[in-house]
């Protein structure tokens, strides 16, 4: 027996962030389908999704919390972090940097700007 599958919908977490998430409603997705000439988003994925790379077993429910539950925990995990010692602004004593990096990388404005520059 073929086990019922999972609709990408159902995957969909409808939570505070999804709330505040600007994308596609139901209505904007079906009709987005409709203009490609198709019924349904899972058509989609199973027009340009090759048959060979897609798993042949159902998803598997996903566990899913809260974003508040996440940050509760993500804080939590935070504050079992402990610092020993500094290392802030102690610099780099005692080291030689090789010219070809200063040069290629520290004088490169590629590195450092939304502009990129051709290489020389």
């Amino acid at each position: 027996m073929e086990e019922e599958r999972i609709r990408l919908e159902d995957l969909e977490m409808r939570g505070d962030f999804v709330r505040r998430h600007i994308g596609a409603d139901r209505y904007q997705i079906a009709e987005m389908a409709r203009y490609l000439g198709f019924d349904s988003l899972e058509d989609i994925a199973d027009a340009v999704v090759p048959p060979d790379i897609r798993s042949k077993m159902p998803l598997k429910g996903i566990h899913t919390i809260s974003e508040r539950r996440a940050l509760t925990n993500l804080r939590m995990m935070r504050d079992r972090n402990r610092v020993f010692i500094s290392m802030i602004g102690m610099g780099y004593h005692g080291t030689v940097m090789p010219a070809v990096i200063k040069r290629n990388v520290l004088e490169n404005p590629a590195w450092y700007t939304a502009y990129p520059r051709p290489w020389p």
